[in-house]
């Protein structure tokens, strides 16, 4: 009777019904990873946690979509979320991180549950970016213990900073704003604080440069089951492949060692034979982004595509090894901010010079076009640090990665230079 109760509430009501199982196992952040994976085979969407509109528990938040409790924050306890909320249903919606750490008693929220919440997207609803929200937490604090000084001793002062008044918090707006974190640091902040990737995935920084490095993505490579007698089936079948992702699972049963790879697209058991896991134990810890090679195969036994793996390469060092040249296609702009965008260049590139990399720009403006080339001295190493802030300077269509012809166990096969 319970299974078919279950299974009626799963199908007829489905957002009510994992709202329910995730709010049961937000303490088990594992389990949360397998719920969220559910939801979206399911088609249902979880929102990110938000402070303006989240509870404790997860929450139906409409047709098809569930939306995340504060209370699986990690670091953020039921007591702070009973403050967030109840002073949300008091005096309205927090309209900035200053009017949120005003209003608020500051002796039971403290600035690492605030980071926790920006860094989780939890005060995304404020409308600026959250490199932003954290230049402007320290300022914001000060303001939110000022107020609380001066409710805990009946003082009120003049600009109604202790009052009620939200648009008082408009004072404090005096933060400049910065250019967002990057891809990754902005969800490893995610990872860090709900203990997994809500709002993106990790290889979507790689995405552009992948078809260099693999064979195929996952999806592709196991979409059809091969026919009976073929060379693909059997422990000693198979062919040669290459496949790049994050490690979702680390399992060891018995004897045996393996991962599960994540490209987005899906996901693929890669199994170890004893001395090629000790080889490269290090490098396959959860999360890691590897690039795998080995023997793709049918396993008749679990009736899935598995990866024999035989090398492992972290993917930021299989790119910055085969990159041969970058090519910023550089953006218009006036005299002035010419001039400061090339001083802005010489300082990103200046910490990574020494390595084989050539750099090249090509401008094209209404009156004048080139194409140059930085000279030996300027030649650099190809890591994902320079990578992304040269992004950040000319924008993700304003950077190429060329790669020279590819090693490996393909032989030439995962793909053209990019």
């Amino acid at each position: 009777m319970l299974s078919y109760q279950t299974a009626y509430l799963k199908a007829h009501h489905p957002e009510a019904f994992m709202a329910a199982v995730l709010s049961a196992d937000m303490n088990h952040t594992d389990k949360v990873v397998t719920l969220k994976d559910e939801c979206d085979q399911m088609g249902l969407t979880v929102l990110a946690p938000d402070v303006n509109a989240s509870e404790f528990e997860f929450v139906v938040a409409g047709a098809g979509l569930v939306r995340y409790g504060l209370g699986a924050i990690k670091g953020v306890g039921e007591g702070v979320v009973q403050a967030i909320t109840q002073e949300r249903a008091t005096n309205g919606r927090y309209a900035n991180l200053e009017d949120f750490c005003r209003r608020l008693d500051l002796n039971r929220i403290n600035r690492r549950v605030v980071e926790a919440l920006i860094r989780a997207g939890s005060c995304d609803s404020f409308g600026v970016n959250r490199a932003t929200l954290t230049l402007r937490l320290e300022a914001a604090m000060k303001l939110g213990e000022q107020a609380t000084r001066a409710v805990e001793t009946g003082q009120v002062d003049l600009f109604g900073l202790a009052g009620g008044d939200t648009a008082s918090a408009d004072v404090a707006q005096v933060g400049r704003e910065v250019s967002e974190w990057s891809e990754s640091q902005r969800l490893a902040g995610e990872r860090e604080t709900l203990g997994l990737y809500l709002t993106g995935h990790p290889i979507v920084a790689y995405e552009k440069d992948l078809a260099r490095f693999v064979t195929g993505r996952i999806a592709d490579l196991i979409s059809d089951r091969p026919a009976g007698g073929s060379p693909e089936r059997g422990f000693f079948g198979g062919r040669s492949a290459a496949v790049a992702g994050y490690v979702h699972e680390v399992r060891k049963r018995g004897n045996r060692n393996s991962i599960v790879l994540d490209d987005r697209t899906g996901r693929m058991e890669v199994t170890f034979f004893e001395e090629v896991f000790q080889t490269y134990r290090e490098l396959i810890g959860k999360d890691a982004l590897v690039l795998v090679e080995g023997q793709l195969r049918f396993d008749e036994f679990s009736d899935a595509w598995r990866l024999a793996a035989k090398r492992v390469t972290p993917l930021d060092q299989a790119r910055e090894q085969q990159a041969v040249r970058i090519v910023l296609i550089w953006p218009q702009a006036s005299a002035a901010d010419q001039a400061a965008k090339l001083e802005r260049l010489a300082s990103v590139l200046a910490p990574h010079r020494g390595g084989p990399c050539a750099v090249g720009i090509r401008y094209a403006g209404e009156q004048a076009s080139a194409a140059l080339e930085l000279g030996a001295d300027w030649r650099v190493r190809a890591s994902r640090e320079l990578l992304e802030a040269l992004e950040r300077l000319v924008g993700p269509e304003g950077l190429r990665v060329v790669y020279g012809p590819p090693p490996g166990l393909a032989n030439g096969a995962y793909g053209s230079s990019g």
